[in-house]
């Protein structure tokens, strides 16, 4: 069964395009997935579709205020708390009650003839975000972006799940699968490739053979290569891969 990874398609195009099938080329497979990774390595740092922002649930374990989280999240923006309380139910245990939502239910949705319409939601919505702050909805904590480790400011004493907001690297596959990254990638991983070619060919000027020998584009390859290279960067300085580009900056 055929390999339909985006990567290992993106392999056969570099190979194809490089003229495989008709001469010999000298790349294997490792060559390949290093300009790939050079390619994606690049465009994660330059890029701002590299990243996205998402939602993650992780389960606190009793008297444990340090976790580690995956290899692709490089910022942590919040970390949010479930249930901010507990309620006796029956006797048989606690049920997740949130005093915030209560509030909001009692004071708008249920006296909406006496608000003040938008006005009022705004300034409601502000409070409750001001008692999250006060009574414990946002939990503190610290990130290491190169150990991934997550250090909650506080111990729970009990299993509990909280919500993690975090920016997280796309994945290789969805970038190479993008309309806007795919081809930027391909064609830089393909001038990347075009260089280690280069170079390699470069060591020898000809081989030797029954009617003159044969002359190798080692150098040719080599400044194809750089031009691509820099045309291709300049891309992601003019966001023409579909980047999205600066807001205003004030000095």
């Amino acid at each position: 069964m055929a390999d339909t990874t985006q990567r290992n398609k993106a392999q056969k195009t570099i190979e194809l395009t490089l003229g495989g099938g008709m001469v010999d080329i000298e790349l294997d497979k490792e060559h390949y997935d290093i300009a790939i990774d050079r390619a994606v390595a690049k465009y994660r740092q330059r890029s701002s579709r590299a990243v996205e922002e998402s939602y993650m649930v992780l389960t606190l374990e009793p008297n444990v205020n340090e976790y580690t989280l995956p290899d692709e999240v490089i910022e942590v923006r919040n970390v949010f708390r479930q249930n901010s309380g507990g309620v006796s139910s029956g006797g048989s245990g606690a049920t997740g009650f949130d005093p915030f939502e209560a509030g909001y239910l009692n004071m708008y949705l249920l006296s909406y003839a006496k608000a003040g319409r938008m006005a009022i939601f705004e300034l409601y919505m502000g409070h409750r975000e001001l008692l999250a702050t006060m009574f414990g909805a946002y939990v503190t904590y610290n990130f290491s972006n190169t150990t991934k480790r997550l250090l909650l400011h506080r111990r729970f004493k009990a299993e509990e799940q909280v919500i993690i907001q975090t920016y997280n690297f796309r994945p290789d596959e969805d970038l190479l699968a993008d309309t806007s990254s795919g081809p930027w990638i391909k064609d830089y991983a393909l001038a990347q490739a075009k260089m280690m070619l280069g170079q390699a060919r470069s060591k020898f000027a000809s081989l030797a053979g029954p009617q003159g020998g044969v002359q190798l584009n080692g150098t040719d390859l080599i400044t194809q290569a750089q031009t691509e290279i820099e045309k291709l960067e300049e891309d992601l300085k003019t966001y023409a891969e579909g980047g999205t580009p600066l807001s205003f900056i004030f000095a």
